[in-house]
C-alpha cells in the first residue's frame, strides 16, 4: 500500500509470461528495464521528442505497477510481466539501442502524474495501428513530433492538460509495505493512519464498513471495528488485526475503488500519504506548515551547498523566501518563491532520500533526523526509544522536564515530558511529537551534550 511519495526502485522483477502462467522471473536494474522496454516497443530512428514521450509513458506505467504493488498485493513474487496483454514488452537479454540507453539514463528517474495527485499515472498506450486505445498512440506520437510538438505536448495531447512531469526522483530499495509487527488495538504509527484513511475511502463504496472518526494514527476501538467489518466483507478472519493478508486486501480494494490502475484514476492526494502537503505557502504566512518547511530546508542545507540554513520560527519571511528560491534553483523547479505541490514534494523527496541512509538508532551525542512519523501517547517504536533517551538526558539539566525510562512505549510519563518541553519553548502543550518538536528536542539534547562534555 503506498504510504508516501514514490521513489524509483533500484531494481524491478519481471515475470516472463502472463501473470497466472508458469514462467521465470528476472530482476534487473530499473534503468536497464526502461531501456529494454523502449528498445522492444519503439524505433530508435523516431524523432527524439516522440521517443522521450513514449519513454516517459513507459516509465510511469511501470512505476504505477510498483507503487500500487499491483502484483505483490495479489500474492505474486514479481512487479510486472512482459505480456503486452497486461503490461509492457520486455525481451530478456536483448541488446538495446545506443540512443535509447542514453535517454534511459537521463529519464529513468522521472515520471508523469495528474496535478494534485501523488501516484505515477497509469499511462496506458498502444501502437495506434493494429491496436488502438484511449491512451497514447505510439505511431501517432511520431506524427505529433514531426509537427513540432514537445514531449510534454505529445503526452498532454493524449493524457490531458493536467499533467505534471516529476524529475530527479530519489532512487531506493522498494520493500514489502505490509506492517511488521501486525497492526492491532494500541498500535500507533503512520501505517495506522494510512490504514484509517484507506478504510474510510473504501467505506464510501461499502457503507457497511463504519467510518473512523479520527484518522490520527492511533489504533483505537473505532479502527478495530472498521477492520473487523472489512475482514467480514472480504472473507478474511475477522480478528481486527492487520497483518499481511488484511493489509494487502485493503490495498487491492482501495486501488479498485480509486481506480489507481486506470487512466481515469481518482488519484492519491497529498493528504492521503504520511507527510501531507499543507497547501501553497508564501511570504507572509505563519503556521505549522511553514515551520515544517523550514525544518526540512534547514536539514537539506547541511547536504547542499546551494541551500542556506534557516531558523525554524514558523514565519515565512524574506530569508525563507530566499531559501525556497535556492531550493527551486537546486532542483530545477520553477523559481517563483512559492511552495506549491512540486516544490513541497521535491523538498520531501530530497529529505527522505537522505534520511533513508541514516541508521535509526540511538548513539550517544548524535541526533537522528525526524523520520516522518508523528509520535503521541500510545506510539511504540524505536523512534520513541530515541525520543525518550533525549528527554531523559535533558531532564538532568532542565528540572522542569521530568525523566523518563527508555522503553519504546509512549506512555503518560513521556507525554508529560514532551508537554513540559513544549511549555518551555512556548509551543502548544499537546504532547504530540511532530517534526518541529522532534527537531527541537534533538537539538536541545545535542547542545546540552556538547556543552557538558
Amino acid at each position: 500500500m503506498p504510504t508516501g511519495t514514490p521513489i524509483i526502485p533500484e531494481t524491478i522483477t519481471v515475470h516472463l509470461g502472463e501473470p497466472d502462467r508458469p514462467a521465470p522471473n528476472v530482476t534487473v536494474p530499473f534503468v536497464d528495464y526502461v531501456a529494454n522496454v523502449a528498445s522492444s516497443e519503439i524505433y530508435p530512428t523516431w524523432p527524439e521528442e516522440a521517443i522521450r514521450a513514449n519513454m516517459l509513458a513507459q516509465i510511469s506505467f511501470a512505476l504505477n505497477r510498483v507503487y500500487t504493488e499491483f502484483y505483490r498485493s495479489r500474492g505474486y513474487d514479481f512487479d510486472i510481466t512482459n505480456s503486452t496483454r497486461y503490461d509492457q514488452y520486455f525481451v530478456n537479454g536483448r541488446e538495446v539501442f545506443g540512443n535509447i540507453q542514453e535517454l534511459a539514463n537521463e529519464l529513468f528517474n522521472s515520471y508523469i502524474r495528474r496535478a494534485g495527485s501523488v501516484e505515477p499515472l497509469f499511462a496506458q498506450y498502444c501502437n495506434g495501428t493494429t491496436v488502438t486505445c484511449s491512451g497514447l498512440s505510439q505511431w501517432g506520437s511520431v506524427g505529433l513530433a514531426q509537427a513540432g510538438y514537445t514531449p510534454y505536448e505529445i503526452l498532454s495531447n493524449y493524457y490531458g492538460n493536467d499533467l505534471e512531469l516529476v524529475r530527479n526522483v530519489p532512487v531506493g530499495e522498494i520493500t514489502d509495505s505490509a506492517p511488521s509487527p501486525a497492526l492491532r488495538l494500541g498500535s500507533a504509527n503512520n501505517q495506522v493512519r494510512i490504514l484509517q484513511l484507506r478504510l474510510n475511502r473504501i467505506s464510501d463504496n461499502y457503507p457497511n464498513i463504519p467510518k473512523i472518526p479520527r484518522t490520527d494514527g492511533i489504533f483505537t476501538a473505532d479502527t478495530e471495528n472498521a477492520v473487523i467489518a472489512f475482514q467480514r466483507t472480504f472473507n478474511l478472519t475477522p480478528d481486527g488485526v492487520v497483518g499481511h493478508a488484511t493489509w494487502y486486501a485493503v490495498e487491492r480494494i482501495y486501488a479498485a475503488v480509486k481506480r489507481l490502475n486506470s487512466l481515469n484514476s481518482e488519484g492519491i492526494k497529498y493528504n492521503e500519504v504520511s507527510n501531507a502537503y499543507p497547501g501553497v505557502l508564501r511570504i507572509g504566512d505563519a503556521n505549522i506548515g511553514v515551520a515544517l518547511l523550514q525544518y526540512y530546508i534547514d536539514f537539506l542545507s547541511t547536504y547542499y551547498d546551494t541551500i542556506p540554513s534557516l531558523t525554524v520560527d514558523g514565519i515565512f519571511g524574506e530569508n525563507t523566501r530566499k531559501a525556497v528560491l535556492a531550493v527551486q534553483n537546486t532542483f530545477g523547479l520553477v523559481v517563483d518563491g512559492l511552495v506549491g505541490p512540486q516544490t513541497w514534494q521535491a523538498i520531501q523527496d530530497a529529505y527522505f532520500g537522505i534520511i533513508r541512509s541514516i541508521p535509526v538508532v540511538f548513539r550517544e551525542g548524535s541526533i537522528v533526523p525526524y523520520q516522518g512519523t508523528i509520535l503521541r501517547e500510545g506510539s511504540e517504536s524505536v523512534e520513541v526509544t530515541i525520543l525518550q533517551q533525549y528527554l531523559n538526558f535533558i531532564s538532568r539539566y532542565i528540572r522542569e522536564i521530568p525523566s523518563v525510562t527508555p522503553t519504546g512505549y509512549f506512555g503518560s510519563r513521556t507525554r508529560a515530558a514532551v508537554e513540559a518541553y513544549q511549555r518551555l519553548r512556548g509551543l502548544p502543550p499537546d504532547g504530540i511529537v511532530n517534526a518541529i518538536v522532534w527537531g527541537g528536542i534533538a537539538d536541545l539534547y545535542s547542545d546540552l551534550y556538547i556543552g557538558n562534555r
